[in-house]
């Protein structure tokens, strides 16, 4: 969010002790006379402060790069959005201070450094501690730090997800600063000698991570040249039945619609079968009713009649975008994963899209499914989902080890994924709240129903 020159110097005058260790650990970081371009530039003293023989930077706020061109004539600065920047050339480091905070899709914007970095780029980026969340709240309600937007609160595994969808990979990991305000004698104390001890170490509100380009690039070839079917299973949705398919990005060399309409008390079959005539020549849409109950015996009917090389699974409310999709087909095709998991709790959630009741019970199923199945979830209760035909034919095969006990098909793929050893990854999405209809879920009854298939799982996985 751009912000005016003279409320971001003040701040930084007022936690000066704060920036200037920032600016003392990316000098450490950076090699003098290096190319260096920074994301979110700010004021511009931190790409001064490394001392680059060519330096770069670019910021949302004309009113920032307007001050930081002034200053500092001998850099180049720009207003440029990092989902769309545009800088023509490469560079041998790319930092990004905090900024990972405020950029509204993380994955888009890390896909665009991509492309200005070469094999020896170094992507250097600091984030905050997410523990210290609650700290920095009350900083700000007493007036010690500047009023701030809502931000992403990333943690460590979530930067590094989100840096290996991009085609990156961490090579380094640090945290510092342990007290960031000044106190004489007392800051250095604790900064330099106990913040780099162990224990204390995770308390640092600093965290810093070095990657580079992964060098398996994603096969590109291979990506282009799979095919797609993604299952929609729909009861009571007639109102969101077109935007599945305006919607819905087109993946690979061939994308397939599959509608499993469950049972509806409205006209969503109806819907169904008049958005498939409306656009039967511009997508392939399967249509049919489900023969069971629940949407876990509509996901199932739905994989039986796919032919795509790569099975998702969106849900028809529309709360997860058609748009990100792309994002698990890619996850899959480039081999990067064999499991998709949607992640909806790495951007901020609109409470009236997840009350509090029901963030609470996903943190809860998502700490319990990650030691059931030996993998970190952080969200456990995600609906979209997306597989390999062929590694869900061996789930399929597989199924009756845990036997059909899921009615909602998202644990009956997770679990049967992990029996297998499959590569299970998080995918970060945005979650909306629905437009159309009301929530089927019956968060009581459905609630024991999870705590029941995670007991009988736990049997099977953990102490057969």
């Amino acid at each position: 969010m751009p912000q005016r020159r003279p409320s971001l110097e003040k701040w930084r005058n007022r936690n000066l002790y704060y920036y200037r260790d920032v600016e003392n650990y990316y000098r450490f970081l950076v090699r003098p006379n290096a190319t260096v371009l920074e994301v979110g530039s700010g004021l511009g003293y931190l790409l001064e402060a490394v001392e680059p023989e060519a330096g770069w930077g670019i910021d949302l706020s004309p009113e920032a790069v307007e001050f930081a061109q002034k200053r500092f004539p001998h850099i180049n600065f720009s207003v440029q959005d990092a989902e769309e920047m545009d800088v023509g050339r490469s560079f041998d480091y790319i930092l990004l201070a905090n900024t990972v905070s405020y950029i509204q899709d993380v994955q888009k914007a890390f896909r665009r450094i991509y492309q200005t970095c070469d094999a020896s780029t170094r992507l250097i980026l600091t984030f905050h501690n997410p523990a210290w969340e609650p700290i920095l709240h009350f900083a700000t309600l007493i007036r010690q730090r500047m009023p701030l937007p809502p931000l992403n609160w990333l943690s460590f595994q979530d930067i590094e997800n989100l840096l290996n969808l991009a085609g990156f990979e961490v090579i380094y990991h640090h945290k510092r600063l342990l007290l960031p305000k000044y106190v004489p004698l007392l800051s250095n104390l604790v900064n330099r000698y106990l913040a780099p001890l162990p224990l204390l170490n995770r308390l640092c509100l600093n965290e810093a991570i070095v990657a580079r380009r992964r060098p398996e690039a994603i096969a590109q070839t291979q990506v282009k040249s799979m095919t797609c079917s993604v299952i929609i299973p729909a009861r009571n949705e007639a109102g969101n039945i077109e935007n599945c398919v305006t919607r819905m990005p087109r993946m690979g060399r061939h994308t397939e619609i599959i509608f499993v309409e469950g049972h509806s008390q409205d006209n969503t079959w109806e819907e169904i079968q008049r958005v498939q005539a409306k656009y039967r020549n511009d997508w392939d849409i399967k249509i049919c009713q489900q023969t069971g109950r629940g949407k876990g015996n509509a996901v199932r009917q739905g994989f039986d009649m796919a032919r795509g090389d790569v099975l998702m699974i969106l849900d028809s409310d529309l709360t997860v975008r058609p748009e990100d999709l792309v994002y698990f087909y890619e996850a899959i095709a480039s081999g990067y994963c064999e499991m998709a998991n949607g992640c909806r709790l790495i951007y901020p959630v609109p409470k009236t899209a997840m009350p509090l009741i029901n963030r609470l019970a996903n943190r809860f199923f998502a700490w319990l499914l990650s030691y059931l199945l030996n993998t970190r979830i952080k969200d456990s209760l995600c609906g979209t989902k997306a597989i390999s035909r062929e590694n869900y034919q061996r789930l399929a095969n597989n199924r009756s080890y845990f036997g059909d006990f899921d009615p909602f098909g998202d644990f009956d793929l997770l679990f049967g994924a992990a029996k297998l050893s499959l590569k299970i990854k998080d995918i970060p999405v945005r979650y909306y709240p629905r437009e159309y209809g009301q929530s089927n879920i019956q968060h009581i009854k459905e609630g024991l129903n999870l705590l029941k298939m995670c007991l009988f799982a736990a049997k099977k996985i953990k102490f057969q």
